[in-house]
């Protein structure tokens, strides 16, 4: 529940920061960035918001630091070890450790890969409680071919929560509102955009990033072939008795098709933005959840 509240807020700072939910939208869609030389810090303002949401996030990091602590000492301190368990704490605390280490770069940074770091981190910290939660005090599962499919989910999910970030730090996700703009002339596809150690270079009398759109697009492609294999396995699950498992990954992953076409469509507001994010982290964490039995 922590980490969940960790991931949803440093959303929230990343996403306002970037000018969703901002007053002149779209004209302030990435402003901040767009009005400061490159390699430069962020000079964005900060609202009352902005300021609680980041308080908030470290008050809720460092309890979830000492909940990790304590889960690490317990699993070395029991008899017999815990040694499932125990690596989990231990991969816990590493992750926690590195996300400490890269909030001291997060804040103005401008390459993409530190976006990414936080989010995949993020997320990769929520995957590993929920392992805990399903395994603790159970025998290792039985492998299964819907653990194997499940595991192939996860995969490709995570590469898809990666594209995300990579729109979003881009600041490309006004880019190619509809399929035929997308093949317009005037749309700049660079693979750069897909290179997360590549600074977005900003025109300053647009609030987009139109080199991004090839991003863009394959962020649309993956959330198709995601669906292909996502579909499958619900229905798998289902069939299986594994009703409750089924029926929310299928909900979820209908709730984020939804919102992914509603952002598009009501130009990015920063709740939708915000609920996108919240599925995708319960989305990584049912699906390791498979893999456990649970």
């Amino acid at each position: 529940v922590l980490v969940l509240a960790i991931t949803s807020l440093s959303a929230y700072i990343r996403l306002s920061g970037a000018g969703l939910g901002c007053a002149d939208w779209p004209a302030c869609y990435g402003r901040a960035l767009r009005e400061t030389p490159q390699s430069s810090a962020s000079t964005a303002s900060r609202t009352p918001e902005h300021a609680a949401a980041r308080l908030a996030h470290r008050v809720v990091a460092s309890s979830a630091l000492l909940l990790v602590l304590v889960m690490v000492m317990a699993c070395l301190a029991s008899r017999p070890l815990l040694w499932r368990e125990g690596r989990i704490a231990l991969a816990l605390l590493g992750l926690a450790l590195f996300l400490a280490v890269l909030g001291r770069w997060s804040s103005g940074a401008r390459v993409p890969a530190v976006t990414l770091g936080n989010l995949l981190g993020g997320f990769a910290m929520l995957a590993l409680c929920w392992r805990m939660v399903c395994s603790a005090g159970r025998a290792a599962p039985e492998p299964s071919r819907l653990a194997t499919w499940a595991t192939l989910g996860a995969v490709l999910l995570v590469a898809q929560i990666a594209l995300g970030g990579l729109v979003s730090a881009g600041f490309a996700g006004l880019n190619c509102t509809a399929w035929p703009e997308c093949g317009d002339s005037s749309v700049v596809w660079s693979w750069q955009s897909l290179n997360p150690w590549h600074e977005p270079v900003f025109d300053a009398t647009q609030p987009n990033h139109p080199a991004g759109a090839l991003a863009h697009m394959v962020h649309r492609v993956g959330a198709a072939v995601l669906a292909v294999v996502l579909v499958p396995l619900g229905v798998a699950a289902l069939r299986r008795g594994r009703r409750v498992a089924g029926v929310a990954l299928l909900t979820l992953l209908g709730t984020q098709a939804g919102l992914g076409v509603a952002m598009i469509a009501t130009s990015l507001p920063l709740v939708l933005a915000l609920a996108h994010n919240l599925v995708a982290g319960l989305m990584l964490a049912l699906l390791v959840g498979f893999s456990a039995g649970d």
